[in-house]
């Protein structure tokens, strides 16, 4: 994904345009990506908060039923229903995990294929399924953890990004490193499913904010310079931003992800 941007420009699309036409172009491309990961950010946080609304009940009465008869209860007196037990506590929270990682898959490598139209529906499906599966963090930590920990995220966000986009350094260099890191983090996960080992998730998300953050410089720098690739092309820019938001969105999702299981305060 980091390096789609370089993949993306097709010969011959490379601009050649200079001074103050450029950085107008530059400047309108980058708040176009930029204003498609706010919102797509934005529909996250709104259907995890919904999803999660639905899903527990404070009324006994409304509460799923085990098999032993009994409600399915929480902590703080709150009780699942039978949506919460769907997708918490059933084989289904699993093909909501994997949802999101198969939007992406789509997304990499059918983008050529797809009309402008069609990407931009795809990333909009992402962000919802992507707040379908973190619904379930209103379930582990307290909601004013969760809102300082996405305060602290976006801050870090746009000091990175922002680095990302004015420094003169190339970081291109970077890619791998981070990819590896990146492929690390994964593999660790998959293995503390099983292990459940506290330790080795507290290493994770450690290595998951240096890793992330490293990413969102890292994208910053190659979205912008991708711009100059494909710029002229209406097709390609339009979607060069879904992409490149897509990009940023993981950064940012992932960031946020390890500061909270670093930070926040469980229920």
């Amino acid at each position: 994904m980091a390096e789609f941007q370089n993949r993306f420009a097709q010969p011959g699309t490379t601009a050649r345009q200079t001074g103050a036409v450029v950085d107008q172009g530059l400047r309108s491309y980058m708040l176009s990506v930029y204003n498609y990961m706010a919102a797509g950010i934005a529909l996250t946080g709104i259907v995890a908060y919904l999803v999660f609304t639905q899903s527990v009940t404070t009324d006994v009465a409304l509460a799923a039923k085990s098999a032993a008869g009994g409600a399915f209860a929480l902590k703080r007196g709150m009780y699942l229903t039978q949506l919460g037990v769907t997708l918490f506590a059933s084989p289904v929270k699993w093909v909501i995990m994997l949802a999101p990682l198969a939007f992406v898959m789509l997304l990499s490598f059918r983008v050529y294929k797809m009309s402008v139209a069609a990407t931009q529906v795809s990333f909009w499906a992402f962000a919802a399924v992507m707040g379908l599966s973190l619904s379930s963090i209103f379930l582990v930590f307290t909601q004013q953890s969760i809102s300082q920990v996405f305060f602290v995220t976006a801050a870090a966000f746009g000091a990175l990004s922002i680095y990302g986009y004015t420094t003169k350094k190339d970081l291109s260099g970077w890619g791998t490193f981070l990819f590896m890191g990146l492929i690390g983090i994964v593999i660790a996960a998959v293995v503390n499913l099983f292990l459940q080992s506290s330790a080795l998730q507290f290493a994770i998300s450690c290595l998951g904010v240096l890793i992330f953050a490293g990413l969102t410089a890292y994208d910053t720098q190659q979205i912008k310079d991708g711009y100059y690739q494909i710029a002229g092309d209406a097709t390609l820019m339009a979607k060069g931003a879904v992409m490149g938001a897509l990009n940023l969105y993981l950064d940012f999702i992932n960031m946020f992800q390890s500061l909270l299981s670093l930070f926040g305060n469980r229920e």
